[in-house]
């Protein structure tokens, strides 16, 4: 067989190997995130729902949902797991400052205090310069011309 033919299929399978490689870690990382729970802990389930952990089980997580309202979830639905500035932020409104920076209200701080910025019109002169340069070139045009090139 030719090296030619071969090299497609080998190309097919080294594609499909680094697919389910990566896919594969990112299982295992998920599996080693969803173990490392603790009670007390924020989470969100792949639905959205933020709750914290109040009970684990092998394969069940215990969540309060709510003051008093408690459901049980399956370990494979919790998403993500929060830490407490960040729970607390996003399901109480905390405005705790995390370590994401600020946005300034105005364009003041892209520029130096120092420099100022010229937002003035041009000068009539430089007006009128440039309307004498278009009457001297209308003038130069014969009748016939339409100045088309």
């Amino acid at each position: 067989m030719s090296l030619q033919l071969l090299l497609p299929v080998i190309l097919i399978f080294g594609v499909m190997f680094m697919m389910t490689r990566s896919q594969k870690k990112k299982q295992e990382a998920a599996s080693q995130m969803r173990n490392e729970m603790q009670p007390g802990t924020g989470v969100r389930t792949i639905g959205g729902m933020y709750a914290t952990v109040k009970e684990i089980q092998e394969d069940t997580v215990l969540l309060e949902v709510a003051p008093g309202v408690h459901a049980v979830y399956a370990k494979n639905a919790i998403g993500a797991v929060l830490d407490d500035a960040e729970y607390n932020r996003i399901v109480h409104g905390d405005t705790e400052e995390l370590d994401s920076p600020s946005v300034p209200d105005d364009a003041s701080s892209l520029t130096d205090g120092d420099e100022k910025i010229d937002l003035e019109k041009k000068s009539v002169a430089d007006d009128s310069d440039a309307e004498a340069k278009d009457v001297e070139a209308k003038d130069t045009k014969d009748d016939g011309d339409t100045g088309a090139k």
